[in-house]
């Protein structure tokens, strides 16, 4: 089946319609680690293009005072706290917490304020509080970065909908290590669980809310 015709068949199925967004949006950045973002990781891979994407989201979503929100996954160095995962992708093992590639990309200029959440498993939520978090912050809405598109940002977008938060994927700030997963999966989260666009769409987005307090100067 080609794209086309794909596409065709998500239609007639009423696939793929828009969210509706508010006006409390956070930025949510998963897995920009340099574990995934350093080749020289085994599960790492060159996505500078998607890093520098990101960080041109976060300055404008900063300058505007929106909740900014990062994931990693990190375990501990029993490798215990791996579960079943570490047994399906063995090099996780590696991610262990205190080392560098638990880190969030420099690139990406973290601030102290900005939470990182530490997680153990694909989906943001699983066994964290990412929920109470964008709920005491009152986000009503959120743009999902990060990596993998067919992994975590995936698993991530799946449960975003399922809690109920309006979620844009800007295509530009999400990435992994194959194009094919990366494609397949974009084209499934636009017709299940998200809004994928390009970054000029959520660029233009966080520019037309309301600014928050706290907001750059």
């Amino acid at each position: 089946m080609t794209d086309d015709e794909a596409r065709e068949v998500y239609a007639k199925a009423r696939l793929g319609e828009s969210v509706t967004l508010g006006s409390r949006p956070a930025v949510l950045v998963i897995d920009f680690s340099c574990g995934f973002t350093d080749p020289a990781s085994t599960l790492g891979s060159d996505l500078s293009a998607e890093v520098e994407a990101t960080k041109q989201l976060l300055d404008a979503a900063r300058a505007k005072g929106l909740p900014v929100i990062f994931t990693t996954i990190g375990y501990e160095p029993s490798l215990r706290d791996g579960g079943l995962w570490l047994q399906k992708a063995p090099s996780l093992g590696e991610l262990q917490i205190g080392g560098r590639w638990v880190e969030i990309d420099p690139r990406l200029e973290p601030q102290e304020d900005e939470t990182i959440v530490l997680k153990k498993g694909a989906s943001g939520f699983f066994g964290t509080n990412l929920a109470a978090i964008l709920v005491s912050q009152g986000v009503d809405s959120v743009i999902l970065c990060g990596a993998t598109t067919s992994g975590c940002v995936r698993a991530t977008a799946i449960d975003l909908l399922q809690y109920g938060w309006p979620t844009l994927v800007p295509r530009e700030c999400v990435g992994d290590r194959a194009k094919a997963p990366h494609e397949a999966n974009l084209f499934d989260i636009q017709a299940k669980y998200a809004d994928v666009v390009p970054l000029e769409d959520a660029l233009a987005y966080v520019e037309s809310v309301p600014e928050r307090m706290g907001a750059a100067v």
